[in-house]
C-alpha cells in the first residue's frame, strides 16, 4: 500500500512546544516497521513552529509573522534532525520536502514535487513533507497540514491517508463537552450535516481542527483515496489500521 500519514503538532510535541520523545520515537519505529513490510510511506509532519517555540523558550505561539518564521526556521532543523536520527536507527533514509501554496498551485512545480516524491519512493526513501513556514505568508500558505496531506495523497494516488490527531475521530457532538457523544466509525459521504460536526483545534500550537480534517477527507474520497482520522497518542494504532480493525473514523472513497 501507498500510505500518507499526517501527524499534528499535538502528537509530536508537548504543550510546552518541546518534543514528545516517547511519541516521536514510537512513530518512527512503527513507520519503519510498516516500510519493512513493503508499504510505501509518505509522512506529512507538522511541528516546526511548535518545536521552534520550545527551543527558543517562547511562552506562547507568536502572533507576528517574522517570529513565526523564525521559530519555524529553528524548529525545522530540530524536527528533521530528530527524524533522521530515529529513522536511521532502523536503516531507513528520509528526505525533506518543504512546499508553499504557490508550489502546489503551479502545475509545473507541483509535477516536479510529485516526480521527486515518486523517485524517492522508488529509492526506498521516506519523504517527509511540511509547509515551508520559514517563507510562508498568509497569501501563499496551504493553510494547514490536513489540507497538505490530502493534496499529497491525491496527487500521489495513495491508497490511504491517515490523519493522526489528539482526538479519536469524528463524534456526533463535541466529546469534551458532552459525555454522551458517540464516535462515528464509518462515513461514505460527507454531507452538510457531517460538515457541521467540525470544530476548532484544541491545541494552542496547532493550526488544524476537525473542520480541516473533514475538508481533507472530502477531497480524498472524491478522488479514490480512503481516509482515517485516529488518535495519534499511540502511533501503534497504525498497525490496527493496516490490519483492517475498526479504528477512529474511516471515510470510504467513492468507486
Amino acid at each position: 500500500m501507498r500510505i500518507v500519514v499526517k501527524v499534528g503538532t499535538s502528537t509530536l510535541a508537548h504543550s510546552t512546544g518541546c518534543i514528545n520523545i516517547r511519541h516521536v520515537e514510537e512513530l518512527c519505529k512503527v513507520l519503519s516497521d510498516l516500510k519493512n513490510a513493503g508499504n510505501e510511506i509518505i509522512l506529512v509532519s507538522s511541528g516546526a513552529i511548535g518545536m521552534g517555540i520550545g527551543k527558543l523558550s517562547l511562552k506562547e505561539k507568536p502572533a507576528d509573522m517574522p517570529t513565526k518564521q523564525a521559530a519555524a526556521a529553528v524548529g525545522q532543523c530540530e524536527l528533521m534532525y530528530t527524524y533522521d536520527k530515529l529513522f536511521s536507527e532502523y536503516n531507513h533514509n528520509v528526505a525533506q520536502i518543504l512546499v508553499t501554496g504557490l508550489d502546489l498551485e503551479d502545475p509545473v512545480r507541483h509535477k516536479n514535487i510529485d516526480n521527486t516524491m515518486t523517485r524517492l519512493l522508488e529509492l526506498g526513501v521516506l519523504p517527509i513533507i511540511n509547509e515551508n513556514d520559514t517563507v510562508n505568508t498568509d497569501e501563499i500558505s496551504v493553510g494547514d497540514n490536513d489540507t497538505l496531506g490530502a493534496i499529497v495523497a491525491v496527487s500521489m494516488q495513495a491508497d490511504l491517508l491517515v490523519l493522526l490527531s489528539d482526538i479519536d475521530g469524528l463524534y456526533t457532538k463535541d466529546p469534551h463537552k458532552y459525555p454522551d457523544a458517540e464516535l462515528i466509525s464509518e462515513i461514505t459521504e460527507i454531507t452538510p450535516e457531517i460538515e457541521a460536526l467540525g470544530g476548532k483545534s484544541r491545541s494552542g500550537l496547532g493550526t488544524g481542527g476537525m473542520t480541516t480534517k473533514l475538508s481533507a477527507a472530502k477531497k480524498c474520497i472524491e478522488n479514490g483515496t480512503d481516509v482515517i482520522i485516529a488518535n495519534g497518542s499511540a502511533p501503534s494504532v497504525l498497525y490496527d489500521i493496516l490490519e483492517g480493525k475498526k479504528v477512529g473514523t474511516k471515510f470510504i472513497a467513492k468507486d
